[in-house]
């Protein structure tokens, strides 16, 4: 049985939220990530799409409601899923937001 239309729209309202949150974490932390150094990270946020750029590496991200595809510069991709709790789910693994977004800041920033 499908939600009834206004538990849909609250739920994409929802995952729009998370979505904005999510951007702004990565700001925060790629730049936390670049205080040392003399290059900073670019974020940009669509309404479905997050790119991360610092020099030859980027992250870029799209969203689809929940579910959230994950793409790096090397060809390593996944997939995620925003839970109701605000927290990043995949597969058996389930993250809280600022971590996976602190994790691949690090990652980036290197």
């Amino acid at each position: 049985m499908a939600p009834a239309p206004a538990t849909q729209q609250s739920d994409e309202q929802l995952y729009v939220e998370l979505w904005v949150s999510l951007a702004s974490l990565l700001r925060s932390y790629t730049a936390a990530h670049g205080l040392n150094g003399d290059h900073q990270a670019t974020v940009e946020l669509g309404e479905e799409r997050i790119t991360v750029r610092h020099a030859n590496a980027w992250l870029d991200l799209q969203r689809s409601g929940s579910k959230i595809n994950w793409l790096r510069e090397d060809g390593r991709a996944g997939s995620l899923e925003f839970t109701h709790a605000g927290r990043l789910h995949s597969g058996d693994n389930e993250e809280e937001m600022d971590m996976a977004a602190e994790a691949w800041a690090r990652e980036l920033m290197q």
